[in-house]
């Protein structure tokens, strides 16, 4: 069916209310838009189902949100009775729409028989995994578009392992949603019968309680927290971090905590930034502000559904920025150094992070006998390693991060924890600054140790339906054609996840990846690599490299870095014709 069909079919149905269908005619002159509205339908990626707000297939509305649901709830009745019977949870964020869709998916769920759970006000999204186990739901649903503008929102199902749909449980629910050819084969019931039947749930600040109990369990020096007088300034970006990160640093011990108060109310419309993203420094520019006032030696910014934390550091030069990778390398080095020295650390004991991720940590765990694991990009990789761990015990998770500010300690949730990650980087300035030593004074050391790694990453976005098939043309042509060079380094293997091959360029042997399917190419040159991937929940192509040296001094080695890093970006922007 062409897009202008599926417009013209939208307009004429009874389904859609009033308020929608005006909103369908006002766009009735406007060519372009009526495309992108209906070009495609909204689908599940590595993050979910997440879009533009409005009327269309391929935005996020009621009817989307219903439809998906439907599909959910058939699924999960596929699965037996008691699948029905343990029921979903529902977790929403501060975005615009985000009580209503969660309100629309519980009485889809209710019509369907399956009791729905239902939180009173926003949580993060690692409170949503963790209630799944804590509650025993059979699934979850978090309705987020995480960091994403603010005519974005998104919707994300987990399973009963609290772990987002893994391959291939994603696809057979998607097949679910894609047998709705009708809104009328979606059920829906009203609030008030949901309730009287029991089927529309409030999940109690008990699953709040828990939460924070197992985020501060997973401190490893609290004696050192009470003691000290680190000053903190933290930032929930307008999000849903606010009342879980103040509760778990105030309850931890630290008593010099400093919100930016205009940040702290959640508002879906987040007007005090472009953009409520910890990986933007501008972001932080009211945070650096009250930092300057109060002296803080630390300041720590999580998005608007919690799951990741960015962070400003005090040195001798001001306020520093640390990257995802930065971030994970020093948790890594704290967490597995505070086990070996207190003889903690399991002889089991492994690390997991992505294979877009630094390559440092690969030596941090290795320098501490630590078993390391890489997974495809997408947090719902390293829930599933855990799970496996548990399921087979053959291996104790300690630590998991990926390079866009995601990660987690602990195995109490499956999905990355803002809240955690802020407390435990808290704790490492904590730990640090009694040897009178600040975080870029650890992470020098980390550097010094192991060599310097640094890495960046460059997005490519495109646009509607030529732009999707301009991703697929540039994909394939690095495939066909792959570059052997990147600024005078040569490529030394070839890893297509896509068709599961690893070409080593010498030997001219394959071996398999050993990971799933994955439209992803990595391109090993030594002391550089780059990696290309098609953003799984947004219409870009993400562009991933680094470089590392060593044996030199840091501020050369740093200085040198920087300078082929920029070489690389312009020389891997050419390469894609962008």
């Amino acid at each position: 069916m062409t897009h202008i069909k599926k417009y013209e079919e939208w307009l004429n149905d009874s389904y859609i209310n009033e308020t929608d269908r005006s909103e369908l005619l006002s766009i009735s002159d406007n060519a372009a838009e009526i495309e992108d509205r209906f070009f495609k339908d909204l689908e599940f990626g590595t993050g979910g189902m997440r879009g533009v707000l409005g009327i269309g297939t391929n935005r996020l509305n009621i009817y989307t949100v219903r439809k998906a649901t439907q599909g959910l709830a058939d699924y999960i009745a596929e699965q037996g009775e008691n699948h029905k019977k343990m029921g979903v949870v529902i977790a929403y964020d501060c975005r615009r729409m985000s009580p209503e869709f969660t309100d629309e998916a519980a009485l889809v769920l209710a019509a369907n028989g399956i009791p729905a759970y239902v939180f009173d006000s926003l949580r993060p999204t690692p409170v949503l995994s963790f209630a799944v186990r804590h509650l025993g739901c059979t699934a979850g649903i978090v309705i987020t578009a995480s960091h994403n503008p603010p005519e974005y929102n998104g919707y994300k199902v987990y399973w009963q392992d609290g772990g987002q749909v893994p391959f291939p449980r994603d696809e057979a629910i998607i097949h679910k949603v894609n047998e709705i050819k009708n809104f009328r084969q979606i059920k829906i019931i009203d609030k008030k019968s949901a309730a009287d039947a029991n089927l529309y749930r409030t999940a109690t600040a008990e699953v709040d309680d828990a939460f924070i109990h197992c985020v501060k369990n997973q401190s490893l020096k609290p004696e050192i927290i009470s003691n000290s007088k680190l000053k903190i300034v933290y930032t929930p970006l307008h999000g849903s971090g606010y009342v879980p990160v103040c509760r778990a640093l105030k309850e931890a011990g630290f008593k010099n905590l400093y919100v930016v108060d205009k940040q702290a109310e959640a508002d879906g419309n987040f007007p005090t930034v472009k953009s409520p993203n910890p990986e933007d420094k501008n972001a932080f520019k009211m945070a650096l502000e009250l930092a300057e006032q109060k002296n803080a030696d630390i300041v720590v910014a999580t998005d608007p559904d919690a799951d990741r934390v960015g962070a400003f550091v005090k040195s001798k030069d001001g306020y520093v920025p640390f990257t995802g990778n930065m971030t994970g390398v020093l948790l890594t080095e704290y967490i597995l150094g505070r086990l070996n020295e207190t003889g903690k650390l399991p002889k089991n004991g492994a690390v997991i992070s992505t294979i877009v991720s630094t390559d440092l940590t690969r030596l941090i765990a290795a320098a501490y006998g630590a078993e390391y694991f890489n997974v495809l990009t997408g947090f719902k990789y390293i829930g599933e390693k855990i799970k496996q761990f548990e399921e087979t015990g053959s291996h104790e998770f300690l630590f998991g991060f990926e390079e866009s500010y995601g990660s987690l300690a602990g195995s109490y949730a499956r999905d990355k924890d803002a809240v955690v990650s802020a407390m435990l980087l808290c704790e490492a300035a904590a730990y640090y600054m009694q040897f009178g030593m600040t975080l870029t004074d650890a992470i020098d050391g980390i550097y010094k140790k192991y060599g310097y790694f640094t890495e960046s990453i460059d997005n490519i976005a495109f646009k509607g339906s030529a732009g999707i098939e301009d991703m697929k043309r540039i994909m394939n042509g690095m495939r066909k054609n792959p570059p052997l060079d990147l600024n005078g380094f040569a490529v030394s293997e070839i890893r297509d996840y896509l068709n599961g091959t690893v070409k080593n360029l010498s030997s001219g042997e394959t071996t398999p990846t050993g990971l799933p399917v994955s439209d992803v190419l990595y391109f090993d040159c030594g002391d550089a690599w780059f990696c290309a991937r098609p953003s799984g929940t947004e219409p870009k192509i993400k562009i991933y490299y680094g470089i590392c040296v060593k044996n030199k001094d840091l501020s050369e080695s740093k200085t040198e870095a920087a300078a082929a890093l920029e070489k690389m970006s312009k020389e891997l922007r050419g390469l894609i014709g962008a």
